[in-house]
């Protein structure tokens, strides 16, 4: 069998031609260059994944030299990520700023020291509550509330991420934080699973909300199942798995698949330049838009910006008293 040759009598015919590399070795096929990619994936994430694994893997389907994600998600919870690549990065600070809306599953009547369903259980407890307590605990939750941040989680004390602390069996202190729940739902209740859905502030954690919950009903609780599905303007609509993008085809494809980098500013009123007072933005200028006879968006604030043209995003500005346009985050693809 030719398996069972030795290496200094194998054939030499398939790499004769080809220069050896180190040890002997016939060198790896050189990596395509990496071309500038730009847009926004919107993933839905699945279970038991990162979402920096998540972000590795939709980078190498495509190519592309920058990528990041816009706010994490626990590896077991599932729904929408959106990944930002290229100039999109310029824009992502802003989704991790968003409200974000979810649906979760409490499990009443049992405490784990994570919270969720990747901890042990440390206590379990009789459930006996009705839709209508569930009702009068939940009103309790809804607009500003403080919230402890769990010890398994990734703020980082003098360096190192609470979970490490909680790993090795240390508990910190932690500062109660001010978030906002929006919106709270009851969606379902069999006991001892309730289904929520919540959209709320940033920084926000659901499977602390869970807990209180379950402490406000009497009963402990835990996160059975969490699945993200806005992140601000943004939804699950049109939203891709891993293996839906891998099988979209190939690079270019893939690409074809991204919303533009203005998917992320749809939320923004628009401002429309003529070339010259594009280039003049381009250039970090302040732009009188009245004076200029530019129709600017009546209220003040932050606005996305694009050249008549041909509708390139310039960017964003600021929209300041007397329609004073100034530049902001600038497209270099514009």
């Amino acid at each position: 069998m030719a398996d069972n040759i030795p290496a200094h009598e194998a054939s030499p015919i398939d790499d004769s031609n080809q220069k050896r590399g180190k040890h002997g070795q016939a060198p790896r096929a050189p990596r395509p260059p990496r071309l500038p990619v730009h847009g926004v994936l919107l993933l839905d994430k699945p279970v038991g994944l990162s979402s920096n694994d998540a972000l590795i893997r939709a980078k190498r389907m495509l190519n592309a030299p920058k990528a990041g994600h816009t706010g994490t998600l626990d590896p077991f919870a599932t729904g929408l990520l959106p990944l930002c690549f290229g100039e999109a990065t310029k824009f992502s600070q802003d989704l991790l700023e968003a409200d974000k809306t979810y649906e979760a599953v409490v499990h009443l009547g049992v405490k784990t020291d994570t919270g969720d369903t990747e901890g042990q259980v440390i206590g379990e407890h009789a459930v006996d509550v009705s839709v209508e307590q569930i009702e009068a605990a939940l009103a309790r939750f809804r607009g500003p509330i403080s919230q402890v941040p769990p010890m398994h989680s990734a703020l980082k004390r003098d360096g190192k991420p609470l979970y490490e602390y909680a790993r090795a069996g240390i508990t910190l202190e932690r500062e109660a934080r001010d978030v906002i729940i929006h919106h709270l739902e009851l969606l379902d209740y069999q006991a001892p699973m309730l289904r929520i859905r919540v959209t709320c502030s940033k920084g926000t954690y659901i499977r602390v909300l869970g807990e209180d919950i379950g402490e406000q009903l009497g009963c402990g609780a835990h996160l059975n199942a969490l699945r993200r599905t806005g992140v601000g303007p943004l939804t699950l609509d049109g939203a891709m798995t891993l293996e839906r993008f891998e099988a979209t085809g190939e690079t270019e494809q893939r690409k074809a698949a991204l919303l533009p980098v203005d998917g992320l500013l749809q939320s923004f009123p628009a401002v429309q330049l003529p070339d010259e007072l594009a280039r003049r933005f381009l250039h970090g200028q302040r732009l009188p838009l009245a004076k200029e006879g530019v129709a600017a968006p009546e209220q003040q604030g932050r606005v996305r910006v694009y050249r008549t043209s041909d509708g390139a995003l310039l960017g964003t500005g600021l929209l300041q008293e007397y329609a004073i346009l100034a530049p902001e985050r600038l497209v270099s693809t514009a």
